[in-house]
């Protein structure tokens, strides 16, 4: 049996373009939370890695490698799974596969490594440059957040955060502190959402 993994950050981002290459009878996993949470800890990875077994999955596609992460040791170690159930792990824009006749494909794990370093290092330019932005705009006196008693309905808000939700509703053992840093956000944001939930399951 075979599968496609799809991964967007957010509820808004359109999957279309991960769809382009999907076979006919792949059964689809798709997870809308950020990069950064491992795979093995996302709602869907987890259900994927869960149904290898009793489905027979031995084929999964991805569209490209940062979708199964932004993380490089993730990345590598969600690899390593899949070929301990001995998965193929294809992957559309480099036209590659991981095993070769049932054993790993050497040229598949260097690209993937220099792939995985350069996605991190992304993220983390980004991140910085996000930091410096914020920064440069507090000096000049511009740089506001979102104003208070703006209105923003509970639903919206919520939408912003499907990771964090995920976590909550999941009722694992993780704590605020983890959850938090599991979804690239303070303990603040996680116990306004956890609060926010709550108030919208009263109603």
């Amino acid at each position: 049996m075979k599968a496609r993994y799809i991964r967007v950050s957010t509820l808004s981002q359109n999957i279309e373009r991960q769809l382009a290459k999907q076979y006919n009878n792949e059964l689809l996993y798709i997870d809308k939370i950020s990069g950064a949470v491992p795979f093995s800890l996302r709602p869907e990875g987890l259900k994927l890695l869960a149904d290898i077994p009793g489905k027979n999955i031995t084929y999964i596609s991805i569209s490209s490698i940062d979708r199964l992460g932004r993380n490089t040791l993730d990345i590598l170690e969600t690899i390593n799974k899949l070929h301990t159930f001995n998965i193929c792990l294809k992957v559309d824009n480099l036209g590659l596969e991981s095993l070769l006749g049932g054993k790993e494909s050497p040229t598949f794990k260097l690209i993937v490594s220099v792939l995985a370093n350069v996605s991190e290092m992304e993220r983390e330019t980004m991140l910085e440059r996000q930091k410096e932005g914020i920064a440069i705009a507090k000096a000049k006196g511009i740089y506001k957040g979102r104003e208070k008693n703006t209105n923003e309905t509970p639903e919206k808000f919520l939408a912003k955060y499907p990771g964090v939700i995920n976590y909550i509703n999941k009722k694992t053992n993780h704590t605020i502190e983890d959850i938090a840093k599991l979804s690239d956000c303070s303990k603040n944001t996680v116990l306004k959402i956890k609060k926010t939930l709550e108030s919208l399951q009263k109603k």
